[in-house]
């Protein structure tokens, strides 16, 4: 069963860092565009960072600066390395990447989602 699985996210002060990963599995032939979304409580969800497969990088406004997204091909994983978290991060994470599986059928996954909270 091909499945995104995310981890790192937790509670962090203002100013702190998180590193969020996030590995896809199963029948996988190819993956092309992975990226983050975040969603917080009552809004839609919304693009944080995304990067192809040759590495070529996209922000939100709010995170240029702060954020860092980066993959490793062979193992499948995207990460986002957040920095100088700020309240207004605070959100549910998540994993997206374009997959084409073993029938050459190519579609968007996503991940479970993990939590981040800045607070103090």
């Amino acid at each position: 069963q091909l499945q995104l699985v995310e981890s790192g996210g937790g509670l962090v002060q203002p100013g702190g860092s998180l590193r969020l990963s996030c590995a896809a599995s199963g029948s996988i032939v190819s993956i092309t565009d992975m990226g983050w979304y975040h969603q917080a409580p009552g809004k839609q969800r919304e693009l944080v960072a995304e990067i192809t497969v040759r590495g070529r990088t996209n922000y939100a406004d709010s995170v240029k600066g702060r954020f860092t997204i980066s993959r490793d091909n062979a193992k499948n994983t995207v990460y986002l390395q957040m920095n100088s978290l700020i309240p207004e991060d605070t959100a549910v994470y998540y994993c997206n990447a374009v997959i084409t599986n073993r029938n050459y059928y190519t579609r968007n996954y996503w991940g479970q989602g993990t939590q981040v909270t800045v607070s103090s």
